[in-house]
């Protein structure tokens, strides 16, 4: 059975998922990459260093953001939400979004020496001093959700 998910559904997906793709465009060309991210009800918080994704998003802040849960491939959800890209400058909304990212995705640590930048850098002292962490989020404005259970 192929259905839509409800808006308390959307939700719950956004927040038990820690990795999505953000979909940008570049003069009409497209560009997606998967990213970790935490999502606080309103607007997905995730964290990057300079890059492809961070200069197309710059120049064009409307963005696409989707989430899935596959359990089969007859029983899955999946989330797909259109948003606009902010960067993060304000010191103290900046430390709140790292401590919600390290919150969030930490518990999925297997080893005490994995971080939550993992993926921008191989060492966590890195950021910071050879990296420059960007913090950014996607305001979220429109979302939609469909699932198949068999």
């Amino acid at each position: 059975m192929l259905g839509k998910l409800n808006e308390t559904q959307i939700e719950a997906l956004l927040k038990r998922q820690v990795t999505g793709r953000i979909a940008c465009t570049d003069a009409g060309v497209p560009y997606i990459v998967p990213v970790n991210y935490v999502y606080d009800g309103k607007q997905v918080i995730g964290h990057s260093t300079m890059g492809k994704k961070m200069e197309i998003m710059r120049k064009n802040p409307r963005v696409c953001f989707q989430v899935d849960e596959i359990k089969t491939i007859f029983n899955w959800q999946s989330v797909i939400a259109w948003g606009r890209f902010e960067e993060i400058t304000d010191i103290t909304e900046k430390e709140q979004a790292m401590m919600a990212i390290t919150h969030r995705l930490m518990p999925f640590a297997e080893k005490a020496a994995h971080h939550p930048s993992h993926g921008l850098a191989e060492k966590e002292e890195d950021i910071g001093t050879k990296l420059d962490l960007i913090l950014y989020k996607i305001v979220l404005v429109n979302k939609t959700g469909r699932f198949e259970r068999s």
